[in-house]
């Protein structure tokens, strides 16, 4: 599993909201030049981390972006699986993909779906609450 720079920098964008939350929204410019990411490409994120009410977002002059719940209350695993669509170390553990057709005589798949439980737990338990908390050094 390779998490693309979109999962990344949302992850990185829900860290920043978090260390920065006050009453009012912060405007995506300040975002973009804290993080060095492009303000295009930030809007992408927000976009989708708005639509799956992971953020509030209010458009045009005095508008910007919030955290509408607490850093504690938001699972890696959520944002991860938002950016990325899945977090599965192999296809055939996709949701939603068709069963292998050698699924009965793989020798392998008791340790994808190990892998991908132990993938699972470990980002389940993780919060954006937990990034802030973690050490720069």
């Amino acid at each position: 599993m390779i998490v693309s720079t979109k999962g990344r920098y949302a992850l990185r964008v829900m860290v920043d909201l978090a260390e920065h939350s006050t009453t009012s929204r912060i405007p995506l410019k300040e975002i973009a030049e804290r993080q060095s990411i492009s303000q295009k490409y930030i809007e992408s994120i927000m976009s989708l981390l708005s639509k799956h009410n992971l953020v509030d977002a209010v458009h045009g002059k005095g508008g910007g972006y919030k955290l509408n719940r607490k850093p504690e209350e938001y699972k890696i695993s959520d944002i991860l699986k938002i950016t990325e669509g899945t977090l599965a170390p192999v296809a055939c553990l996709e949701q939603g993909v068709a069963p292998c057709p050698k699924k009965n005589e793989c020798r392998t798949l008791k340790m994808w779906v190990k892998l991908d439980r132990l993938i699972n737990d470990f980002f389940d338990g993780m919060t954006i609450a937990d990034l802030c908390e973690t050490p720069l050094k």
